[in-house]
């Protein structure tokens, strides 16, 4: 469903149904459909970019975290005490989730790695992208960080107006949809019963680190979807999935994989799938979906691969792709019922179910699409990720930005970070204030002397 960025299948024979496809007026690039076996593209952050060449004339940008790596570590950066500043001395709650900072190494190394490293080239698009936002009075401190306007720029192949112009939308539809407290307001609680019906969930990590998101299309029945839930609660349902995913998921995997992580690796099993379940509901919620994908949540796929595509799914296929653009297309891997050795090359067994040829179960949780297994669910990192997302709020509250953990520390009075940069930054603003009402005094003394001036050049040109 989510996280398949702008792509999106929809399937229902009146009785099922899968979703998530961009829809664009630009034309794609024909995708061949593997049998399986044989190996697909190294999986690797570290992938020449040439991988990706230009499609239709459209470039097609390499994974979004290839430019946030982590620089290696030298040998003697191991051998260096760790340092109590930064945002390991915010994050002193228990002990135990300090020492899970402190073996990340040095101060700055849980801001490296959430932030990931800059590539230069995008660090001045963005900073342009920022001036533009600022002039304009449309840059908001809450979604003023580097990665969202990236993703926007990069949609938008750095293409400054067309950037801004989705990324206003993009605020309007958040407020419009409430979007920011989605997470208090909008409790799905038929999730179970949905999932009955329509298998489907996160788990585990690929191999560097990503999450990893499955969908069971061929076993999706819309009929009973549509009985324990509406269209508009599932959709509400995708749109915190999405958050849920770019706040929770994306960090708690950066921490764990010490690297930046913002894209996710699908599979969609599409067996027994054809042009039957392109049904009239299903078309619907699929529509719904993608534009949600394709205009609020953009570039956060990394790959998706559909397995088990047979010949009714190819027919279908060649529908589903005229909603889709190039860049999407290039990340898709279509393959038939021979498609394990693809995904082990990608995805450690461990974190494969049985289903799909891993190793997992999840026996504890009811099976594996229950279990929402994850970093996220690691209670040290998200410890450290709620200490964040704290001093995140309190920055927020006083227009405030996080440029930077080493700017936090905590105020015992009121449980709160407080940040001393924004404290100071207030204090500059108050003075230059006092500051410009001299001045405005000043100006009004020297307008009374030139008019003075003015009228006594007058009387003596009279």
């Amino acid at each position: 469903m989510w996280n398949i960025e702008h792509c999106s299948i929809t399937c229902c024979n009146c009785s099922r149904v899968h979703m998530h496809m961009h829809k664009s007026d630009e034309k794609y690039r024909e995708i061949v459909i593997e049998r399986g076996g044989g190996g697909g593209s190294e999986d690797s952050p570290y992938r020449d970019t040439n991988q990706f060449p230009k499609v239709m004339n459209k470039p097609i940008h390499p994974p979004i975290e290839t430019h946030f790596l982590l620089p290696p570590r030298l040998p003697q950066e191991t051998e260096k005490p760790a340092s109590s500043s930064g945002l390991k001395s915010v994050l002193s709650y228990p002990s135990k989730v300090l020492d899970s900072v402190k073996r990340l190494g040095k101060s700055k190394s849980m801001e490296r790695i959430l932030e990931g490293t800059h590539d230069p080239k995008d660090e001045q698009n963005v900073q342009s992208f920022r001036e533009l936002l600022f002039l304009e009075d449309q840059l908001p401190a809450k979604h003023n960080d580097y990665h969202t306007l990236l993703r926007f720029l990069r949609m938008r192949d750095f293409d400054l107006p067309k950037a801004k112009e989705m990324f206003l939308n993009y605020l309007q539809w958040r407020k419009d949809y409430g979007v920011d407290t989605i997470h208090k307001d909008f409790k799905f609680v038929e999730l179970e019963e949905v999932k009955k019906c329509y298998p489907h969930g996160f788990h585990g990590v690929d191999r560097s680190g990503r999450p990893v998101y499955i969908e069971r299309v061929g076993m999706v029945d819309l009929n009973a979807l549509l009985q324990v839930t509406s269209i508009d609660r599932f959709v509400k349902y995708h749109v915190s999935e999405q958050e849920k995913t770019l706040n929770s998921r994306f960090p708690a995997c950066s921490i764990a994989a010490k690297r930046h992580i913002a894209s996710t690796t699908s599979i969609l099993d599409v067996k027994g799938v054809g042009m039957s379940n392109f049904s009239k509901p299903a078309r619907y919620l699929f529509m719904e979906i993608q534009k949600i994908d394709s205009n609020y949540y953009p570039e956060t796929l990394n790959r998706l691969f559909i397995i088990n595509a047979g010949s009714g799914f190819r027919m279908l296929w060649k529908v589903i792709k005229a909603f889709m653009d190039a860049r999407t297309l290039a990340k898709i891997h279509v393959l038939g019922s021979n498609y394990l050795s693809n995904l082990i090359e990608v995805i450690d067994p461990s974190n494969l179910p049985t289903f799909l040829g891993g190793s997992c179960t999840c026996a504890d949780y009811g099976g594996c699409l229950l279990s929402d297994k994850g970093p996220w669910k690691n209670p040290e990192i998200t410890e450290m990720l709620q200490a964040i997302s704290a001093a995140e709020q309190t920055n927020d509250e006083g227009n405030g930005d996080l440029a930077s953990g080493d700017g936090l520390m905590h105020d015992p009075e009121n449980g709160k970070f407080a940040p001393p940069k924004l404290k100071a930054l207030e204090a500059a603003v108050a003075e230059t204030s006092k500051k410009i009402d001299a001045l405005e005094v000043a100006l009004k003394d020297t307008k009374m002397v030139l008019r003075g001036l003015a009228q006594h050049i007058k009387d003596m040109n009279a």
